[in-house]
C-alpha cells in the first residue's frame, strides 16, 4: 500500500461572518460593496461573496443612520449618541464629527454634489449640514412627530428637500428661501418611503396606514375609477401621487398592506423592458395621472409592481421567499427596505430577519418572473450543525437556532435556498447522495420529528413521527443509503426505511421505523454508521458509547471510560475501531471487538464537541468549547497544529469526503472554510530559503539597501535590527540608511514603523530605533508618513517610551554635570613619584588601556595592603593571647 502523506497545515480560505443585525444600510454607486449596521459597529461587505472587507468601530451605541457620498469615498453615520461622524473609507479614519440634534438621528442622505448632508431626527427637526465645514446651513422645524424619511430632489438645479414624519405629513422645503413650501397631508400614519419620477414633477409617498373595511378593499378600484367613492374616505394602506407644480394630490392607490419601501421603475431598467412585452387586463387609464410604474414591498414579504395611471397591480409574487416555518400568521416577517441597484437596476430587498434578497426580472412564456439571484444572510445566530452537500461538495447545508435549513453556495457564499417545515429549532442534520443520484438531507428537530428533504425539488418528501423527545442526532447509511438512524432525548434509537420515498412523490410521505431500541440512560448526542452499514454507534450524556448491529439494533459492546458525556462518535474508515469525543476534554479510540481503549488524545482545554478522521484514518481533526480546532496524528498521539479562528464554542464540524476541506461553525455565528495548505507551505519554505541566501549574498557584497529590502520581504525584524546596527558603525551611515529608507514602499514603511515601535520599548535597542526614526523623518516628506495606515496608533506607541528614554538621558546628563563640577572644584591628588603632572590645557583624560592598567595596579596595591592588615591583626591576636595566658599564670600563683 502506498504511503499516505500526512497533512500538516490548514488555511482559512473563506469566512461567512455576521455583518447585519438590522437597521440602516447603504449600497455603493458602483455596487462593489454594501455598508451595514452591525450593533454598534459598521461593516463594509463585498457584494460578490458576502465577505467583510473592513470594520469601523463605533461609539458603543447602536447605529441609527448611514449614508454614502456619491463618489463612495465618504461615509456618514449617526448613532443613539446623537453624534454625526464623517469617515474616510480609504483610511477608515473619522475625519469630522459633531452633534446637532436633541434626539437620535433617524435618517440621513447626501446631495448629488456630496457637499451637503441632511439629517432627520427624533426631535422633529430637519437639519442641513455643510460637510467640509461641519456647520449647519439650514434649520427646518414643523413636523409634529419623529421625522422618519428624508430626501433631496434628484435634479441639482431644483434646491428642494422632502421630509416625511410619523405624523402622516410630507413637507417640501425650499433650500434657497429656507422655508416650507407646502405640507402634503393625506396619510394617516408614518411615512416610510418617498420617490420622485424621472421628469422630476411627481412625488410618490407610502406609509403604514391602516383600517379599511374588506368591502372597500374589494370594490375600491372599480368604485374609485367610476367616481363613486371620494378619496378622503379611504383610510387604507395607500400610495399617494403628488403634483409638484401645485402640490396637489393627483391620485391615491390602495396597497392593502403596510408598506416599507417603494421604487420607481426607470425607462432603462430591466423591469421596464420586461413589463413592456406583457399583456394586462383592459382597464381605464386616467389622463390626469402620469404613466409611472413602481415597485412596493411591505409586511407580507411580496414584491409587487403597480401602474399609477391604471391604479392596477401589474405583477405580484405567488409566494414569499421569506421562509416561515410555523403556521402562526403573526410570525410572518416581511421586508423592511428595498432599493433599485444604481448600475444593474436589480432589486435589493432587506428582510426583518437580516437577509438581503437580490432579484432580477425574467420573462418566460408571456409572464414576468422574479429570479432570486442571491440571498445574503446577515445574521446566522448560533451554528448547530453543518454538512457538505452533493458529490462535488459545492454546497453546505447549515442548521442554526431557527426552524429552517439554509443551503449555501460555497463559490459566492450566498444562501441558495431554504428548507422550511419544522416547527421548532433544528438540532442536527446529515446529507447523502442516494443510489439513484438524488441529493438528500435528513434533519432532526426539537419538534420530536425527523424530516427527509430532496434538494432537487427543494421540498420535504418524508416525515418520521414517533420520538417522544427532541431529536438530537441523525445519520444516513454509508453504503446502501436506503435508511437512516435517529437518536433522541427520549433515549431511544430508531432505524427509518427510505424505500418508499421516490422522486415522483408529490405528497409528504410518513416514514416507518424498521427497528427501535432503548439505548441509553440519558440523552443521545451523536450517531455514526460503519462504512459497510453493519454497525451503528451511539454516544450519550450517560458517559458511554454503545455499538449496535444493524438492522435489528442488537447490542454488540458498550464503551466505558469517559468521565463526561460523549458528544461525537465516528468509525474509522480503515480499521476495526471507533473514535469518541467527550466533555472530559479527551478523544479516545476503541477496539470494536472487545471495547478496549486503544488510544487517548489529550490537549483540549475544554469539552471536545466534534471529531472526525482525516487522511484515510491516519489523522484526526477535532474542535471544542475552547474555540480551538486541532489536527492530530493517530500513530504518535501528537497534536501537530492548532487553529483559533473562532471566538465561541465550535459546535459544528464538517469534513469534505472529496476535498477534505474543513467547515467549522459555532456560537459566534461564523462559518469558516479551511483547506489544506501543505503545498503552499512547502513553496513558501523553499522561497524563504532562496531569499535568505540572497540576503546573505547582499551582506557579503555590502549591498545594505538590497539586504534591507529582502529582510522586509521575509518579515525578519531581528535581521533588520542587525543590519541597522551594522550600518550605525559605518562612517557613511547617514547615506546608507537614507538610501535604504528611500527604497521602501508604503507597506514596508508601515512595517518599519511597527518594528521601530517594538525596538523602542527596549533600552538595549532604543538608540538604533531613535536614529532610524530620525532619519526617516528627515528624509521622507511629512505627508507621506502621515498617510501610513495606522500612523496614529504607531505614534501613540512611540511617544511614551521615547519620553522615558529622554528622561533617562536627562538624568544621566545631570549626573555627569555634577561629576564634572566636582572634579573641577577639587584638587587632583597624585601619588608621590609620578613625574607627569596634569597641568591646564595640556591635561588629557586617560584612555581605556591606561584605565585598565591603573585598575590592575590599584587592585595589586589593595591586595598587599589587605595582607599587611591581616598580618598586623594576627600579631595583635598572638600578643593578646600571650598576655592573657601570663595573667592566668600570675593569678594561679597567687
Amino acid at each position: 500500500m502506498a504511503s499516505v502523506s500526512l497533512k500538516k497545515s490548514y488555511k482559512c480560505v473563506q469566512s461567512l461572518q455576521q455583518f447585519y443585525t438590522g437597521g440602516p444600510c447603504a449600497v455603493a454607486s458602483d455596487e462593489s460593496f454594501l455598508v451595514c449596521a452591525c450593533d454598534e459597529k459598521i461593516k463594509i461587505v463585498d457584494l460578490s461573496n458576502a465577505s467583510i472587507k473592513s470594520t469601523i468601530e463605533g461609539d458603543s451605541e447602536a447605529v441609527t443612520a448611514l449614508a454614502l457620498s456619491p463618489n463612495n469615498n465618504i461615509l456618514f453615520s449617526a448613532s443613539h449618541s446623537r453624534q454625526i461622524r464623517v469617515w474616510d473609507l480609504s483610511t477608515l479614519e473619522c475625519i469630522r464629527s459633531w452633534k446637532g440634534h436633541e434626539g437620535p438621528v433617524m435618517g440621513m442622505t447626501s446631495d448629488a454634489s456630496g457637499g451637503l448632508l441632511v439629517t432627520a431626527g427624533a426631535d422633529r427637526k430637519v437639519l442641513v449640514w455643510d460637510v467640509d465645514g461641519g456647520f449647519c446651513t439650514h434649520y427646518f422645524k414643523g413636523h409634529k412627530g419623529v421625522v422618519t424619511s428624508i430626501m433631496f430632489h434628484p435634479d441639482p438645479n431644483r434646491l428642494l428637500l422632502f421630509s416625511g414624519g410619523d405624523d402622516g405629513s410630507v413637507r417640501v422645503w425650499d433650500l434657497t428661501g429656507k422655508k416650507c413650501l407646502s405640507t402634503l397631508e393625506k396619510h394617516q400614519s408614518a411615512i416610510t418611503s418617498m420617490a420622485i419620477s424621472e421628469d422630476g414633477w411627481t412625488l410618490l409617498s407610502a406609509g403604514r396606514d391602516k383600517a379599511c373595511s374588506p368591502f372597500t378593499h374589494l370594490f375600491f378600484p372599480f368604485l374609485y375609477l367610476a367616481g363613486q367613492v371620494e378619496k378622503s374616505l379611504i383610510v387604507s394602506e395607500v400610495v399617494n401621487l403628488w403634483n409638484l407644480h401645485d402640490y396637489g394630490c393627483m391620485t391615491t392607490i390602495p396597497m392593502f398592506e403596510s408598506l416599507e419601501a417603494l421604487c420607481i421603475i426607470g425607462p432603462e431598467s430591466p423591469f421596464a423592458a420586461s413589463l413592456s412585452s406583457l399583456t394586462y387586463p383592459q382597464t381605464k387609464k386616467r389622463s390626469d395621472v402620469p404613466s409611472i410604474n413602481f415597485i412596493t414591498v411591505g409586511e407580507r414579504g411580496l414584491v409587487r409592481i403597480w401602474s399609477a395611471d391604471r391604479a392596477l397591480c401589474l405583477f405580484e409574487q405567488k409566494s414569499s421567499d421569506i421562509a416561515v416555518s410555523s403556521g402562526d400568521e403573526d410570525s410572518k416577517r416581511g421586508f423592511i427596505s428595498a432599493m433599485l441597484m444604481p448600475a444593474s437596476q436589480e432589486l435589493l430587498c432587506v428582510t426583518a430577519d437580516q437577509q438581503f434578497f437580490l432579484y432580477y426580472p425574467e420573462e418566460s412564456e408571456g409572464s414576468l418572473n422574479l429570479v432570486l439571484r442571491k440571498r445574503f444572510v446577515g445574521y446566522n445566530e448560533e451554528i448547530v450543525d453543518m454538512k457538505f452537500l452533493g458529490d462535488e461538495e459545492q454546497f453546505l447545508a447549515v442548521s442554526t437556532s431557527v426552524e429552517q435549513v439554509r443551503v449555501y453556495d460555497l463559490t459566492s457564499m450566498s444562501c441558495s435556498y431554504v428548507l422550511a417545515g419544522h416547527t421548532d429549532v433544528i438540532l442536527c442534520l446529515d446529507t447523502c447522495v442516494s443510489s439513484s443520484g438524488r441529493t438528500l438531507i435528513v434533519t432532526g428537530s426539537k419538534d420530536n420529528t425527523v424530516r427527509l428533504w430532496d434538494c432537487q425539488s427543494k421540498a420535504c418528501v418524508g416525515v418520521g413521527i414517533g420520538h417522544m423527545g427532541a431529536v438530537g442526532a441523525v445519520v444516513f447509511s454509508k453504503k446502501q443509503r436506503n435508511f437512516f438512524v435517529s437518536g433522541s432525548s427520549d433515549r431511544t434509537l430508531k432505524v427509518w426505511n427510505m424505500d418508499s420515498v421516490s422522486g415522483n412523490n408529490e405528497e409528504v410521505l410518513t416514514l416507518k421505523a424498521k427497528a427501535v431500541v432503548a439505548a441509553h440512560d440519558k440523552d443521545i448526542n451523536c450517531l455514526a454508521v460503519a462504512p459497510n452499514d453493519s454497525l451503528v454507534c451511539s454516544g450519550s450524556q450517560d458517559r458511554t458509547a454503545c455499538i449496535w448491529r444493524l438492522p435489528a439494533l442488537v447490542s454488540v459492546v458498550a464503551l466505558k471510560g469517559h468521565k463526561r458525556g460523549i458528544w461525537s462518535v465516528e468509525f474509522s474508515p480503515v480499521d476495526q475501531c471507533v473514535m469518541t469525543a467527550s466533555g472530559d476534554k479527551t478523544i479516545k479510540i476503541w477496539a470494536i471487538s472487545d471495547g478496549t481503549c486503544l488510544k487517548t488524545f489529550e490537549g483540549h482545554q475544554s469539552s471536545v464537541l466534534r471529531a472526525s478522521f482525516l487522511t484515510h484514518g491516519t489523522q484526526i481533526v477535532s474542535c471544542g468549547a475552547d474555540c480551538m480546532v486541532k489536527l492530530w496524528t493517530v500513530k504518535t498521539n501528537e497534536c501537530i497544529a492548532t487553529y483559533d479562528q473562532h471566538e465561541e464554542k465550535i459546535w459544528a464540524l464538517a469534513v469534505g469526503k472529496k476535498t477534505e476541506m474543513l467547515a467549522t461553525g459555532g456560537g459566534d455565528a461564523v462559518i469558516n472554510l479551511t483547506s489544506c495548505d501543505d503545498i503552499n507551505m512547502l513553496l513558501v519554505q523553499e522561497e524563504g530559503v532562496l531569499r535568505g541566501q540572497e540576503l546573505e549574498n547582499a551582506l557579503i557584497d555590502a549591498d545594505y539597501t538590497r539586504a534591507i529590502q529582502i529582510a522586509f520581504e521575509l518579515r525578519r525584524p531581528h535581521k533588520l535590527l542587525e543590519l541597522f546596527r551594522e550600518l550605525c558603525r559605518k562612517n557613511d551611515m547617514d547615506d546608507q540608511i537614507g538610501k535604504a529608507i528611500k527604497a521602501l514602499g508604503k507597506e514596508e514603511l508601515q512595517l518599519l514603523l511597527e518594528y521601530i515601535r517594538e525596538w523602542n520599548t527596549k533600552p538595549k535597542f532604543c538608540q538604533i530605533a531613535q536614529y532610524v526614526l530620525s532619519r526617516a523623518y528627515s528624509i521622507l516628506p511629512a505627508t507621506e508618513i502621515v498617510q501610513v495606515p495606522g500612523f496614529k496608533e504607531l505614534l501613540n506607541g512611540l511617544i511614551p517610551y521615547t519620553q522615558r528614554h529622554f528622561n533617562r538621558l536627562d538624568r544621566l546628563v545631570r549626573s555627569l554635570c555634577i561629576l564634572q563640577y566636582t572634579s573641577a572644584a577639587m584638587s587632583v591628588i597624585q601619588p608621590e613619584g609620578n613625574e607627569g603632572k596634569l597641568e591646564g590645557k595640556d591635561a588629557k583624560l586617560p584612555n581605556a588601556a591606561d584605565i585598565d592598567e591603573l585598575s590592575d595596579i590599584t587592585s595589586v596595591e589593595e591586595e598587599q595592603h589587605h595582607k599587611e592588615l591581616k598580618e598586623k591583626n594576627s600579631s595583635k591576636k598572638r600578643k593578646n593571647k600571650s598576655r592573657h595566658s601570663a595573667s592566668k599564670k600570675v593569678k594561679g600563683g597567687d
